[in-house]
């Protein structure tokens, strides 16, 4: 092993081999297993220092082995040592072939007529590997050409718009369990008694002062009529808990200090208070609302709501 393939060669193949297998049967998802796991690295690198270590004990050994022959050993020893391996004399057989040209004893049968100032010139074919690299670019060129000119194959333009159209639909999947990207344009009434619960919550830590726990109004409006300023449905009220009431005598923008998901279960929530009666109704205000959103337990109190449909 080691006179096939020297140090050089040996300690970085053992490591990118060992590193591969890693990578292999540790799920790392789309970066090296080695970022996403700080001790696969001080592993790698423990695994680098001791094939190190390894090779200059060996070359230790073998140092103090030399030392120990008589001077015929030596000679053997050292011609061993630097006479080629069998791999480097495939590389250098296959180096030669692929240079395609004549040995020097053998130049005098190639070598033309010119005489410029003592420099004659040689007959030499072109390297092998040229002249195949060549041929491969006809072949690839006649492909390209039949691919994309006669049968009218997907260009890069097609390609990008189906990669945007892909993305998109990846977004748009991505956002149906992403709730904290929820805005006006995507928010929905929420059913679930997980979401209504922590909308509660909330409403009863930040809403309560204006809008009282029934939702029956007191500095703001009543929320349990159907009249609303702003307008009602969860995008509107989303939107108004989101930016704010009106200018100067409305309520406060709640977006940097809910999360959007917060405020879609907030919104939510205050869905649940159409139909209700609260112990201290105050006067309507604005506009009746007849748009989307109304919940379909509208009879039903704040509190014996568990779920809203859209």
């Amino acid at each position: 092993m080691r006179h096939l393939l020297p140090s050089y060669v040996r300690v970085p193949l053992i490591f990118f081999i060992i590193w591969g297998l890693i990578e292999i049967f540790v799920d790392s998802g789309n970066e090296p297993a080695f970022i996403s796991n700080p001790m696969i690295l001080l592993f790698l690198v423990l695994v680098l220092l001791l094939l190190l270590a390894i090779e200059a004990i060996i070359a230790a050994l073998e140092n103090v082995m030399y030392q120990s022959l008589d001077d015929t050993a030596k000679l053997r020893f050292r011609a061993s040592k630097n006479s080629p391996s069998k791999i480097g004399e495939w590389i250098n057989t296959t180096y030669t072939k692929m240079l395609g040209s004549k040995p020097i004893e053998k130049e005098s049968e190639i070598v033309l007529d010119h005489d410029y100032d003592g420099i004659r010139e040689l007959d030499n074919d072109l390297p092998p590997w040229w002249l195949y690299g060549f041929y491969a670019s006809i072949v690839f060129a006649a492909v390209y050409l039949i691919r994309y000119h006669v049968f009218d194959g997907e260009n890069q333009y097609e390609e990008l718009e189906t990669t945007l159209e892909i993305a998109k639909a990846e977004l748009e999947e991505y956002k149906k369990t992403a709730k904290d990207l929820v805005d006006i344009n995507s928010v929905v009434v929420l059913t679930d008694p997980a979401d209504l619960a922590n909308g509660r919550t909330l409403y009863e830590a930040n809403c309560v002062a204006c809008h009282m726990a029934d939702g029956g109004g007191g500095i703001g409006p009543n929320l349990a009529d159907e009249h609303w300023i702003l307008g009602g449905g969860i995008k509107n009220i989303f939107n108004t808990i989101s930016e704010g009431g009106r200018s100067g005598k409305g309520m406060i923008a709640w977006k940097s200090t809910l999360k959007p998901n917060e405020m879609a279960q907030v919104a939510s929530y205050i869905m649940t208070f159409e139909g209700t009666t609260p112990a201290k109704p105050k006067e309507p205000e604005g506009d009746i609302w007849k748009g989307e959103g109304t919940p379909q337990n509208a009879d039903a109190s704040p509190d014996e709501v568990t779920s809203t449909e859209e």
